[in-house]
């Protein structure tokens, strides 16, 4: 800790020890996220500032507390965010301070992924501080489960995930474990779209919108898989949490989940380890699209601009190597820092560094890409293509309706 604590301070001005005592609001509050957020907040103290913690137990609860305080004219000092268009919608209505001369002087640029700092870039200028990525669709498995069902390696396409599926069917255990909630039934439908379809039709479907690609063959045959994984789920998915979902692995009852790598913390609890107790793919090729969301830090304007020297405190220390090392390691994100020695890491997260590194393979995700009422739609229309009996042409064209509605795009 206080190596940590000497190299964080090496990089910052001396100012801002005097910083002063702020709040900042978060929902990190499972014990891997505390501790994560408790290494954040070390290293901030160790250089001169003074965090002042206001958890939020769920995300919509705790941006629903910083837009209430912003606009009783009250704002913490740094908010928890994601690289979403609500965000974007903050920056635009003048209510975020802009981070261009921290992100200069910590060279962002060389040191960040281009599509890491688009996220985060609105009309040309730089507004929130990449904290972690964390990337949503990454295939965990069970090796017990595998070994009890004669699996002997990890799927590499579609089909020998299929194959796979099949053979843990026939012993007797859960194929694919799925927690049945919309947000995750649209986190499957965008993962098997990116193994499927590829970073081109990932892009032309929900960032490009393109009429050819919405009404394709090549989006109609990834609706037609992403159905036929329905068959392999168990009858107890509908509305299941996605730890009780990773449990299932855990216990060697189901043999595979899409799941973000926030899962490794459930495997970690439990005492297992990559490698030798479950295995994690973040695509399944070696050039399946590298989806990426994450965490970032936003810093709402105060009325005088007394925040801003402990504000840019704060964003140095956040994306200082030694926080960034720190914080993944504890959450279980990739740091978003690619210069750094990330064997210290465990195995999941090095393949998760080394993807970050690959920019042909970097895709935003869907908070990035569509507006929030865009996302919402499209969420409940995926969720009920996945649970009724609905032609795949008929939803086909309802996903064409929503992404192509100038209503409901992104500004």
């Amino acid at each position: 800790m206080l190596r940590t604590c000497a190299l964080v301070l090496a990089l910052l001005p001396a100012f801002a020890k005097a910083a002063p005592q702020v709040d900042v609001v978060h929902w990190w509050t499972s014990p891997g996220e505390a501790a994560a957020m408790h290494a954040l907040a070390d290293a901030y103290r160790a250089a001169g500032g003074q965090w002042r913690d206001l958890a939020v137990v769920a995300s919509e609860q705790a941006r629903a507390v910083v837009l209430a305080r912003i606009q009783a004219g009250n704002p913490p000092m740094a908010a928890q965010f994601n690289a979403s268009q609500t965000f974007r919608q903050l920056a635009r209505q003048g209510q975020l301070n802009a981070l261009d001369d921290v992100a200069a002087q910590g060279h962002w640029a060389d040191t960040l992924p281009a599509v890491l700092l688009d996220a985060v870039r609105v009309d040309g200028h730089l507004y929130a501080v990449p904290l972690s990525v964390h990337m949503p669709a990454w295939l965990w498995s069970s090796r017990a489960a595998l070994a009890r069902a004669g699996v002997k390696t990890e799927p590499r396409s579609m089909d020998e995930l299929f194959a796979a599926l099949d053979k843990l069917q026939a012993a007797g255990l859960i194929p694919l474990a799925h927690g049945g909630q919309p947000w995750q039934d649209l986190n499957l439908f965008t993962a098997v779209l990116a193994n499927q379809g590829g970073r081109e039709l990932y892009l032309a479907v929900l960032r490009e919108r393109d009429p050819a690609a919405l009404q394709g063959d090549a989006l109609r045959q990834v609706l037609v898989t992403y159905k036929k994984l329905r068959r392999y789920v168990d009858a107890a998915s509908p509305g299941r949490s996605w730890n009780d979902t990773t449990a299932l692995l855990v216990s060697g009852r189901a043999g595979f989940t899409f799941m973000g790598d926030w899962a490794k913390g459930e495997f970690a609890q439990a005492g297992q380890l990559p490698g030798r107790d479950y295995g994690c793919t973040p695509g399944l090729s070696p050039h399946s699209p590298y989806i990426v969301d994450g965490d970032v830090l936003v810093f709402p304007k105060d009325k005088d601009s007394t925040a801003l020297p402990a504000q840019r405190l704060l964003a140095r220390v956040a994306t200082a190597p030694a926080t960034q090392l720190a914080f993944s390691a504890r959450k279980g994100s990739v740091p978003v820092r690619t210069d750094l020695d990330t064997r210290t890491l465990d195995s999941c997260a090095q393949l998760g560094a080394a993807a970050l590194r690959e920019p042909g393979r970097l895709v935003g995700n869907t908070e990035m890409l569509l507006a929030p009422e865009q996302l919402t739609a499209l969420e409940r229309a995926v969720s009920d293509y996945w649970n009724r009996d609905i032609p795949v042409q008929k939803v086909q064209q309802t996903l064409t309706q929503i992404l192509q509605d100038n209503h409901r795009r992104p500004p």
